[in-house]
């Protein structure tokens, strides 16, 4: 009960609208995707008793609020806040959908709720954290090139390269002179590395290495997330979302290219790629180890680890025996299908956001590798094959969503995150 003996709903109109604003403010900055947070916000404030209009858009949102008490045909006031895309925070955001669900309650005044939002929102990751992030980054690089099936020398070559990426990644964080070329700058070394390892000590597959070790940079997760907002009608935030990955898509295929180019220029020819391969034990144990990796990449809290490794593991699992029976697509769908099941199920019964098992688990899904692949040729001047692989990228994301939306039909999410 509050100190002040007032139900949410029966605080200043200010008051209840400040509050929602700040929770938009911090769902949008923890990765919540433009259907998913308004529904929150609606949710919420119907719960403070306001009716709200809200346009959620990678950059901004505006909202419109209203006194339920005293209905009317115009907004009593409007917010336009401008922001940066937001990164995936499962920690955080679980810690905002708590604060939001004990304010809904009755056990936190919207005061005090707003307090701990903005507490939430001046926190800055330890170093510890950081130096957790960066070897995230090798562990999650070096296990996709197990999974591609490269040999060790390869596998040992894109886990360096994603720890170099991984000190960028934290170098350009406070740099918006180094963040606005870090994909180039992260696709330009890790082709210039793997090329010049692949001529000086040991043959290597290049092009699975890049792709490895650049797998935590393809926007895949973002083109999801944009054809999922597409789907479901939200047209601004998707097109916009669309457009920002294909931004990504071209920084990160100019910075591969012109590094081929370089090495071209120097004279380097890497050799004809080795046959051997990493044992097929390996690919399994490189699944479970990037499970955790993602988790430290996503942030997920400490106690949600076992489960975070789990959806990574079903959603691969599922992906390869659709692809074995039925085909490649069939399979993403079916991944899909049962990590939105699944996150559905898990945020029923342990009451928290379902994004803990859902945006971990699809990454092993989503088409980015092919997305960049298409770029990449196209710019080679391939264009033959860069439809052609276009046509599966378009084909997989389709997948995806579809697996993701049919998720929901067979479980019905409860809460809106």
């Amino acid at each position: 009960m509050y100190r002040n003996g007032l139900m949410p709903a029966e605080a200043a109109l200010t008051t209840r609208i400040e509050f929602v604003v700040e929770l938009a403010r911090r769902l949008h900055e923890y990765g919540t995707a433009a259907p998913r947070l308004e529904d929150a916000i609606n949710h919420v404030a119907a719960r403070l008793g306001l009716d709200c209009n809200i346009l959620s858009t990678p950059t901004s949102i505006v909202m419109s609020f209203s006194d339920r008490q005293r209905p009317g045909s115009l907004a009593d006031v409007t917010q336009v806040v401008r922001l940066s895309p937001g990164e995936v925070n499962l920690e955080r955001l679980c810690e905002v959908d708590e604060i939001a669900d004990r304010v809904i309650d009755g056990q936190v005044d919207l005061v005090e709720g707003r307090r701990r939002l903005r507490d939430i929102g001046a926190l800055r990751p330890s170093l510890p954290a950081n130096l957790l992030l960066v070897a995230a980054y090798g562990v999650a690089s070096a296990c996709v090139a197990i999974i591609l099936r490269t040999a060790w020398p390869a596998v040992a070559t894109a886990g360096l390269i994603g720890l170099a990426t991984g000190a960028i990644a934290l170098g350009a964080a406070s740099r918006p002179n180094i963040a606005a070329a870090f994909e180039a700058i992260c696709a330009l070394l890790a082709t210039l590395v793997a090329t010049a390892i692949a001529v000086y000590l040991v043959p290597i597959d290049v092009r699975a290495v890049v792709i490895a070790s650049l797998i935590v940079l393809l926007p895949g997760l973002s083109l999801t997330t944009a054809v999922r907002e597409l789907s479901s009608q939200h047209l601004i935030s998707g097109t916009a979302r669309m457009a920002g990955a294909m931004a990504i898509l071209l920084k990160l295929a100019f910075g591969a290219v012109a590094a081929t180019q370089l090495g071209a220029l120097f004279g380097w020819m890497p050799p004809p790629m080795p046959a051997a391969s990493v044992p097929v034990w390996a690919e399994w144990a490189a699944v479970v180890a990037a499970g955790l990796a993602f988790a430290a990449m996503f942030r997920s809290p400490g106690r949600y680890y076992p489960v975070v490794i789990a959806a990574v593991v079903l959603g691969y699992v599922c992906t390869r025996v659709g692809g074995i029976f039925v085909s490649a697509p069939f399979g993403v769908f079916l991944g899909g299908l049962m990590l939105g099941a699944a996150s559905n199920v898990f945020a029923r019964v342990w009451k928290r956001p379902g994004a803990l098992l859902r945006e971990p688990g699809i990454i092993l899904l989503v088409p980015g590798s092919v997305g960049f692949r298409t770029l990449s040729f196209v710019l080679e001047r391939d264009v033959m094959l860069g439809l052609d692989t276009a046509v599966t990228l378009l084909t997989l994301l389709i997948a995806l969503v579809a697996g993701l939306l049919f998720g929901d039909l067979l479980v019905p999410p409860r809460r809106k995150l």
